[in-house]
């Protein structure tokens, strides 16, 4: 739709007053009269009792069991993910209404864009064709070898351009189509000073671009042959499509993540990918045109969902996309409203894992998605060397510097915290690892000369939290379950979370020196030295932010899992689970709580000896 066609006064009450709202919902909800209204079962929620009424003679509707409600427009808006000006055009249309237009000149612009829509349209149709004629036998070879038949064709519009000059265009023609409209859709090319304008695609696999409303506005095509240059080639920029502005299967993505629980849209790499993934059942992907995420695509993404996941190749090209996409979000996230990111191992694609491995191996993956926090620690933290003060001082220039760039205040202020609180925690880390590694070189030469040697200590992932827990032991009543079900791959770490939950219920005080002479009555002697040589840390306000953080981080803990072949963590890193990794896990909590209470009774034991 044009963007200078503006809806008068008394546009939309009249294209309510048209449109039954009865009849629009109820292709979405199975609707049963009862009265003057009709009633079904939620479309937002997993309700077995109805309590989603439509009311015609009011014209609204009204869902009590999520508390979302409104009238016709705001319905298609929920459910398809529109825009109200795509809502009252999807409607319009619908309602035979023609949109006003302002101007003759006005009327004129719009008529020009959908006669370029309808020239599209035409192509792609032909493209349908021209892949199941004899002459698409190469194409359909290739679409098969990558298993896609012809059902997934006709899912996702799938085409073949001929190996010709001109055969596209003296088709569009002979649909009356005039050459400059050809141009203008994107579908021929004009030579350099003159001569005949020839096709854009040719020889190619054709994958159509549709706009927001699913109507196709571009194409994407992809080269036949090995020695074919480029691999992908898009539409050219044209008045209906500017590749930064628009997604691959936007529209179909987002009709389908309105029936998941997920947080947002998958994004990968390329057409295939999109479409991999949508035939292995994960409908709500997209895909970029070849270019690096935009700012107009993000905010198309999080029009979606407030959490979409990123899925780029493990690779150092993949890498290096999803570091530029953290500088594009940084500036632009919200509360609630954020990155994840999921990085393949291996230098493979999501077509390549799910052709392999299987739709679960990727749902594995996904479910181990890192957030936008993580990869950019990861990012500043692996850019240099950081083994003198100087370069640790960088590296807490660059990540206050990254943070600096996020325009909410709120945000800015807690990626704050949370990145200074893993450099401190980290470099405490490698002093720790550096006193092991040297003491481990004394015990070998003692070794020489017969005496008994241990092996160097792993890293203590998580004792910064639990530290934190006992100079603040308000957090301990908050999250006695969490910590109850959490994991740390440390044994001497996870003894001191033993020993922390258990004296609170023993009605004992929670302090460093409790919890060591604890520790050393069980003969856990590094694990007393761990607590006792951490540094001091201020407490924590309750209620404040830096609890909420706390709390999020050790949720982080809960799901903890070694990443498998398909995750980007490798061995010593930390794996953050996805929310619904977490929410799988809570029937764990009363196994929890009774090991929480044998603890308990074994503190209560040493007391007694």
């Amino acid at each position: 739709m044009s963007s200078t066609i503006r809806i008068p006064d008394g546009f939309v009450e009249e294209l309510k007053a048209r449109i039954r709202p009865s009849d629009v919902i109820g292709r979405k909800v199975k609707l049963k009269k009862q009265g003057k209204e009709w009633v079904g079962l939620s479309p937002f929620t997993n309700e077995k009792s109805p309590s989603f009424y439509v009311n015609d003679q009011k014209r609204i509707f009204k869902d009590f069991s999520s508390g979302i409600g409104g009238d016709v427009i705001s319905f298609v808006m929920e459910t398809e993910r529109l825009s109200f000006m795509e809502a009252v055009e999807k409607l319009a249309e619908e309602a035979g209404m023609q949109l006003p237009k302002a101007t003759a000149q006005d009327e004129a612009a719009y008529d020009r864009m959908q006669r370029l829509r309808e020239c599209c349209e035409a192509a792609c149709t032909f493209f349908e064709d021209r892949l199941r004629a004899a002459e698409g036998s190469e194409a359909r070879t290739y679409l098969e070898g990558r298993g896609l038949g012809a059902a997934a064709w006709a899912r996702h519009r799938l085409g073949y351009a001929p190996d010709d000059w001109r055969t596209t265009i003296e088709h569009l023609k002979s649909r009356s189509f005039g050459m400059q409209e050809i141009l203008d859709a994107g579908l021929a090319v004009q030579k350099e000073g003159g001569g005949e304008p020839y096709d854009r695609f040719r020889g190619r696999v054709i994958f159509p671009i549709t706009d927001a409303r699913g109507q196709v506005i571009a194409f994407g095509g992809r080269g036949l042959q090995p020695d074919a240059k480029p691999k992908y080639l898009n539409s050219n920029d044209t008045d209906l499509f500017h590749k930064g502005r628009v997604l691959y299967r936007y529209k179909a993505a987002r009709e389908a993540f309105g029936d998941t629980d997920e947080g947002g849209l998958i994004v990968c790499e390329g057409y295939m990918d999109a479409i991999a993934l949508a035939e292995a059942g994960f409908g709500h992907a997209v895909a970029p045109l070849g270019t690096a995420l935009t700012e107009e695509q993000l905010s198309l993404l999080w029009r979606a969902g407030p959490e979409p996941v990123l899925c780029f190749d493990g690779d150092a090209a993949g890498l290096r996309a999803a570091y530029r996409s953290i500088e594009r979000a940084l500036p632009h996230l919200q509360p609630g409203r954020s990155l994840f990111f999921c990085l393949l191992s291996g230098g493979m694609d999501p077509d390549d894992l799910i052709r392999q491995s299987g739709p679960e191996a990727m749902r594995t993956a996904l479910e181990h998605s890192l957030p936008l926090v993580e990869v950019l620690w990861r990012r500043e933290r692996d850019a240099e060397a950081i083994d003198t003060p100087e370069r640790q001082a960088g590296l807490e220039t660059r990540l206050m510097s990254a943070a600096a760039m996020i325009q909410n205040g709120s945000v800015r202020a807690a990626y704050e915290r949370d990145l200074k609180s893993r450099m401190r925690d980290y470099l405490w880390q490698r002093r720790q690892a550096k006193r092991a590694a040297s003491g481990s070189g004394q015990r070998g030469e003692a070794a020489q000369k017969g005496a008994p040697q241990t092996s160097t200590p792993p890293m203590t992932r998580g004792l910064g939290l639990l530290v934190r827990a006992v100079e603040s032991p308000h957090l301990i009543d908050i999250a006695l379950e969490t910590l109850s079900m959490a994991t740390f791959p440390d044994p001497d770490v996870a003894a001191i979370r033993d020993v922390l939950i258990s004296l609170p219920e023993a009605d004992k005080g929670v302090d460093r020196g409790t919890i060591r002479d604890h520790l050393v009555s069980r003969g856990n002697t590094r694990a007393a030295d761990l607590l006792e040589t951490y540094p001091e840390i201020p407490e924590i306000a309750p209620d404040g932010p830096e609890e909420r953080e706390w709390l999020i981080a050790l949720e982080q803990y809960v799901a903890r899992e070694e990443s498998g072949p398909y995750g980007l963590a490798g061995a010593g890193d930390e794996v953050t689970s996805s929310p619904e990794s977490w929410r799988r896990l809570h029937h764990e909590v009363s196994e929890r709580k009774a090991r929480a209470a044998r603890l308990n009774e074994a503190a209560e034991q040493v007391d007694r000896d």
